[in-house]
C-alpha cells in the first residue's frame, strides 16, 4: 500500500496513525520531500480528475489566475503540495482524504 502525503500535514498524521495502530503497513511518499513522479500524477488525476487540486490551499491562493488554468498534470509537477491529501493506493483502488468512508475502505471499521 501506499501513503502519498504530506509529513506536516495533521490529516496525514492522523490517517497514518490510524493505519498503523490498525496494523496496516505501507509506504509513504512526502510530496514536498519526493516529489510526484508523472505517473503517480497521471493515476491520480485518471482517478480523481480536477478534485485531486486542493483549491483551499495556501498554495493555490498564492497562484496568479493564469496558472489556476493551467493544466493539472503541469500544476501538480511544479507545485505538488496541491496535491489533495491523503492519497492511499493499494494498485487498484485509490482514495483521497481521509472522511469516515476512507477509514471504512482501509481499516475496514
Amino acid at each position: 500500500m501506499r501513503f502519498i502525503g504530506l509529513k506536516t500535514c495533521d490529516t496525514c498524521r492522523k490517517a497514518q496513525k490510524a493505519l498503523r495502530d490498525a496494523g496496516v503497513e505501507f509506504d509513504v511518499t512526502d510530496v514536498r520531500a519526493d516529489g510526484l513522479s508523472a505517473a503517480d500524477i497521471e493515476a491520480i488525476l485518471e482517478a480523481f480528475g480536477d478534485a485531486a487540486l486542493n483549491k483551499a490551499s495556501t498554495t493555490w491562493r498564492g497562484l496568479g489566475e493564469a496558472e489556476k488554468r493551467s493544466d493539472p498534470a503541469a500544476l501538480l509537477s511544479v507545485h505538488p503540495t496541491l496535491l489533495k491529501r491523503p492519497v492511499i493506493t493499494d494498485g487498484t483502488s485509490w482514495t483521497q482524504g481521509w472522511k469516515p468512508d476512507v477509514q471504512a475502505k482501509w481499516l475496514g471499521v
